[in-house]
Protein backbone atom coordinates (compact mmCIF):
# COMPACT_ATOMS: atom_id res chain seq x y z
CA UNK A 1 0.00 0.00 0.00
CA UNK A 2 1.32 3.52 -1.02
CA UNK A 3 2.04 6.13 1.80
CA UNK A 4 0.24 9.37 1.48
CA UNK A 5 1.52 12.57 2.18
CA UNK A 6 -0.80 15.87 2.72
CA UNK A 7 0.54 19.09 1.45
CA UNK A 8 1.45 21.92 3.93
CA UNK A 9 0.67 25.57 2.92
CA UNK A 10 4.80 26.26 3.68
CA UNK A 11 5.87 23.56 1.40
CA UNK A 12 3.53 25.44 -1.26
CA UNK A 13 4.85 28.26 -1.25
CA UNK A 14 8.28 27.57 -1.65
CA UNK A 15 7.62 25.85 -4.68
CA UNK A 16 5.75 28.80 -6.22
CA UNK A 17 7.75 31.42 -4.77
CA UNK A 18 11.33 30.28 -4.67
CA UNK A 19 12.34 32.76 -1.86
CA UNK A 20 14.29 30.04 -0.64
CA UNK A 21 15.98 27.73 -3.10
CA UNK A 22 16.92 25.12 -0.96
CA UNK A 23 13.51 24.18 0.18
CA UNK A 24 11.60 24.66 -3.28
CA UNK A 25 14.18 22.21 -4.74
CA UNK A 26 13.40 19.84 -2.46
CA UNK A 27 8.98 20.71 -3.08
CA UNK A 28 9.98 19.90 -6.06
CA UNK A 29 11.74 16.81 -5.89
CA UNK A 30 8.67 15.55 -3.51
CA UNK A 31 6.19 16.48 -6.08
CA UNK A 32 8.26 14.56 -9.01
CA UNK A 33 8.29 11.52 -6.54
CA UNK A 34 4.77 11.68 -6.21
CA UNK A 35 3.83 12.31 -10.09
CA UNK A 36 6.26 9.64 -10.14
CA UNK A 37 3.61 7.50 -8.00
CA UNK A 38 6.26 6.99 -5.14
CA UNK A 39 3.08 8.26 -2.40
CA UNK A 40 -0.20 9.60 -2.90
CA UNK A 41 0.18 13.49 -2.17
CA UNK A 42 -3.25 14.64 -0.77
CA UNK A 43 -4.17 18.83 -1.07
CA UNK A 44 -6.70 19.79 0.87
CA UNK A 45 -8.43 23.73 0.27
CA UNK A 46 -7.76 24.74 3.50
CA UNK A 47 -3.72 24.98 1.99
CA UNK A 48 -5.05 26.52 -1.04
CA UNK A 49 -6.71 29.13 0.96
CA UNK A 50 -3.55 29.59 2.93
CA UNK A 51 -1.58 29.91 0.01
CA UNK A 52 -4.05 32.65 -1.35
CA UNK A 53 -3.89 34.78 1.68
CA UNK A 54 0.07 34.81 2.00
CA UNK A 55 0.36 35.43 -1.47
CA UNK A 56 -1.81 38.11 -1.37
CA UNK A 57 -0.87 39.30 2.12
CA UNK A 58 2.91 39.20 2.33
CA UNK A 59 3.96 38.56 -0.97
CA UNK A 60 2.13 40.86 -2.39
CA UNK A 61 1.54 39.13 -5.61
CA UNK A 62 -2.05 39.88 -7.58
CA UNK A 63 -4.71 37.63 -7.75
CA UNK A 64 -4.11 37.11 -11.77
CA UNK A 65 -0.50 35.67 -11.01
CA UNK A 66 -2.32 33.74 -8.08
CA UNK A 67 -4.94 32.09 -10.19
CA UNK A 68 -2.95 31.05 -12.84
CA UNK A 69 -0.60 29.52 -11.14
CA UNK A 70 -3.05 27.69 -8.46
CA UNK A 71 -5.17 26.29 -11.54
CA UNK A 72 -2.22 24.84 -13.12
CA UNK A 73 -1.02 23.30 -9.77
CA UNK A 74 -4.78 21.97 -9.36
CA UNK A 75 -5.15 20.79 -12.52
CA UNK A 76 -2.33 18.42 -11.91
CA UNK A 77 -3.61 14.97 -11.90
CA UNK A 78 -1.22 13.19 -9.93
CA UNK A 79 -2.11 14.61 -7.17
CA UNK A 80 -5.51 13.87 -4.39
CA UNK A 81 -6.83 17.39 -4.90
CA UNK A 82 -10.12 16.89 -2.29
CA UNK A 83 -12.83 19.12 -3.50
CA UNK A 84 -11.04 19.43 -7.22
CA UNK A 85 -14.08 20.58 -8.82
CA UNK A 86 -14.87 22.95 -6.94
CA UNK A 87 -11.25 23.94 -6.62
CA UNK A 88 -11.43 24.45 -10.56
CA UNK A 89 -14.37 26.30 -10.86
CA UNK A 90 -13.93 29.23 -8.02
CA UNK A 91 -11.43 31.27 -9.83
CA UNK A 92 -13.31 33.10 -11.45
CA UNK A 93 -15.55 34.82 -8.57
CA UNK A 94 -12.20 34.99 -6.87
CA UNK A 95 -10.43 37.04 -9.90
CA UNK A 96 -13.89 39.33 -9.22
CA UNK A 97 -12.75 40.03 -5.79
CA UNK A 98 -14.24 37.70 -3.53
CA UNK A 99 -12.10 36.00 -0.75
CA UNK A 100 -10.81 32.43 -1.32
CA UNK A 101 -13.45 31.05 1.01
CA UNK A 102 -16.62 32.57 -0.62
CA UNK A 103 -15.86 32.05 -4.02
CA UNK A 104 -14.95 28.30 -2.70
CA UNK A 105 -18.54 27.91 -0.96
CA UNK A 106 -20.37 29.54 -4.13
CA UNK A 107 -18.65 27.43 -6.35
CA UNK A 108 -19.54 24.68 -4.42
CA UNK A 109 -23.01 25.49 -4.29
CA UNK A 110 -23.04 26.08 -7.73
CA UNK A 111 -22.05 22.49 -8.79
CA UNK A 112 -24.21 20.87 -5.93
CA UNK A 113 -27.01 22.62 -6.55
CA UNK A 114 -27.19 24.18 -2.79
CA UNK A 115 -28.52 27.23 -1.31
CA UNK A 116 -25.70 29.36 0.39
CA UNK A 117 -26.94 30.66 4.30
CA UNK A 118 -25.30 33.42 4.65
CA UNK A 119 -25.47 37.08 6.01
CA UNK A 120 -22.83 38.14 3.55
CA UNK A 121 -24.97 40.50 1.15
CA UNK A 122 -22.10 40.41 -1.63
CA UNK A 123 -22.18 36.74 -1.46
CA UNK A 124 -26.18 36.63 -1.31
CA UNK A 125 -26.02 38.75 -4.30
CA UNK A 126 -24.61 36.10 -6.79
CA UNK A 127 -26.65 33.44 -8.32
CA UNK A 128 -26.31 29.65 -7.10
Amino acid sequence: MKKSKILDTNVLLRFLVGDNKKEQKFAENQFEKAQRGDFYLIVHPIVIAETCFVLESFYKQKRKNIASKLQVFLSQRWMKVQNRKVMLALWEEYLEGLHFVDSFLLAWARLYQAQLLTFDRELKSKKT
